[in-house]
């Protein structure tokens, strides 16, 4: 949480960290997704909780199978929306795979049935694959989503 220079506002800034490959990775990460959003009191539901780190595990998975190689993670509040980012060096767009037969790629169709939005823009060496969920109320401080959190935007060339 970061304090206000007035010291009477609180508000939470958007944080990125990377996320190595390894078999603990994803698991470690989705759970840090929830954590940081239960410290900024994000009004959320605990279902909404639920979708919010099923989701995160999917785009999180999808970057590091599919590059063997570090991603970075970032996560956003503002204007009553959740934002959850997941950069990776893979150029080649994501694929939502609707075949029957297939063992995978059903990731995305997750993600699209369960978040409000996602999405997908290009970066300087990759891609940033994203999706949003809209909170459950109101978010009780106009100032959310200002800032960054220095301590963990240290992976600066990610994506």
């Amino acid at each position: 949480m970061v304090v206000s220079p007035l010291s009477n506002a609180r508000f939470p800034v958007p944080l990125e960290w990377g996320v190595p490959p390894g078999p603990d990775a994803v698991p470690a990460a989705r759970r840090l997704v929830v954590a940081i959003l239960r410290e900024w009191g994000v009004p959320l539901t605990g279902d909404a909780l639920q979708e919010i780190e099923l989701c995160a595990s999917e785009v999180i998975a999808n970057a590091l199978l599919h590059t063997e190689e570090r991603c970075a993670v970032s996560v956003h509040w503002r204007n009553g929306r959740v934002r959850v980012e997941v950069a990776d060096r893979q150029p080649e767009l994501p694929r939502r795979d609707r075949d029957a037969e297939s063992t995978g790629g059903r990731g995305l169709l997750l993600v699209e049935a369960l978040a409000h939005a996602w999405g997908w823009r290009p970066a300087d060496r990759g891609k940033v694959v994203w999706f949003e969920y809209q909170a459950d109320a109101e978010a009780p401080c106009p100032t959310h989503g200002w800032g960054t959190a220095l301590e963990l935007h240290a992976v600066c060339e990610v994506a």
